[in-house]
């Protein structure tokens, strides 16, 4: 019996890899057992209970060498799950910077909106990711773009922050790329307005000084 029990464990081992989908994969952490779905030519795209796609798992994962398989094999970088997140959208807004540069060069749609009609760049200036708001600057996002909130990113590195360093960084990232400081929010209040009544005094600054 014991000798039966063997076998079936080193069967199991040998046949893992084969057996397993590219979801299931991504989902495991398991490079090699993706690695052989892939070439075994599974569905790229398929999707778990919450309408996500591996990529998307590897982006939340922070799974770089994972994002790197699946975008050789040509999976999807703007399928959305069922809260409209996708591979470029989480991205960003998570600063997932090293997977971010691999999805911008892979087709990334970058009107693509959240859930709160957001850009990734708003998000990304809201949880201060400065390389991720430079990416997005960089490959053309609009940095203007109005959200479902009234807000524009520059309003949301002001609403949203601590008005630290980083949200300093980002402020002056946005002003420098052309952000217009004179977009109000729904209630017609500008950044500059905002940035007075939280008492920061570096943005207000940077603000007045544009």
């Amino acid at each position: 019996m014991q000798k039966l029990v063997l076998a079936g464990v080193l069967a199991l081992m040998l046949t893992g890899h084969a057996n397993a989908s590219v979801l299931s994969a991504v989902e495991g952490r398991d490079i090699a057992a993706l690695q052989q779905a892939l070439a075994n030519g599974d569905p790229v795209d398929e999707r778990n209970g919450r309408g996500q796609t591996p990529l998307l798992v590897a982006v939340w994962n922070d799974d770089l060498e994972a994002a790197s398989l699946l975008l050789a094999a040509g999976a999807d970088v703007n399928a959305k799950d069922a809260i409209d997140d996708s591979p470029y959208l989480v991205a960003g807004a998570e600063g997932r910077v090293d997977i971010l540069r691999l999805i911008l060069d892979h087709g990334a749609d970058l009107t693509s909106t959240n859930r709160f009609g957001g850009t990734a760049l708003i998000p990304a200036a809201e949880k201060g990711h400065p390389e991720a708001v430079a990416l997005l600057i960089e490959a053309g996002v609009d940095i203007d773009h109005v959200n479902n909130l009234g807000w524009t990113a520059l309003l949301e590195a002001v609403i949203l922050t601590d008005g630290g360093p980083t949200a300093q960084r980002i402020v002056r990232q946005l002003l420098d790329a052309g952000a217009d400081k004179n977009i109000p929010d729904a209630q017609g209040r500008t950044a500059l307005e905002h940035a007075r009544t939280r008492g920061f005094a570096e943005i207000v600054e940077m603000l007045e000084g544009e």
